[in-house]
């Protein structure tokens, strides 16, 4: 008699998990996104020049939104949400038959942030370039020199030569030992000592 019951269990503690989960969005939802709610119409305002349709945009992101945080919920709210809303104003510009003139003027500016690197890859990006930053703050001082010229200013190993009063053989010399060193800090050392340093 009670395996007639078991699935009813089941199926009961699957809906009061749920409703859990719900309850718990609904509070990030509302504690989290709705106070968004002034930047964001302004972002659509000014992205979507049909300010008749800027409410739907809205509602539109906001369901997005929360379906999506059901799935997982956003480590950054504001970023995950603007993002979202960026995505849709893309989504909307490539399908609309006709383009209003604002829109077209914008598509460009949208479609190349939505290629831009997210939060995530930017601190990463950060980070190595603070690796890089350091390795070569650590170069003797010729070898710095040498390094700068050549991969920050692109002067060809001649003009870097004649800078320094040195040869060429003695720049590529200092150039190798420069690369040397980024790939040390970059590939070698343990990434918990990268960031100490």
């Amino acid at each position: 008699m009670t395996d007639t019951y078991e699935p009813e269990r089941e199926n009961a503690g699957a809906h009061r998990r749920n409703m859990t989960v719900r309850a718990g969005i609904d509070a990030w939802f509302v504690r989290e996104v709705l106070p968004l709610e002034a930047a964001l119409t302004q972002y659509l305002r000014h992205n979507w020049r049909d300010n008749a349709g800027v409410a739907d945009l809205l509602q539109d992101v906001y369901l997005r939104v929360y379906e999506a945080a059901l799935k997982e919920q956003p480590k950054s709210t504001k970023s995950f949400v603007f993002t979202i809303a960026h995505n849709l104003l893309v989504d909307r510009v490539r399908r609309e038959k006709v383009i209003p003139l604002e829109a077209a003027e914008n598509l460009e500016a949208l479609v190349a942030a939505a290629e831009a690197p997210g939060p995530e890859a930017q601190t990463i990006a950060r980070d190595e370039l603070r690796i890089v930053q350091a390795a070569v703050d650590k170069l003797p001082p010729r070898a710095r020199q040498a390094f700068l010229l050549h991969h920050v200013h692109g002067l060809p190993v001649r003009q870097i030569a004649a800078r320094m009063s040195i040869t060429d053989r003695a720049v590529t010399w200092h150039l190798n030992e420069g690369l040397r060193a980024l790939a040390n800090a970059l590939y070698r050392d343990p990434p918990e000592r990268r960031t100490k340093s």
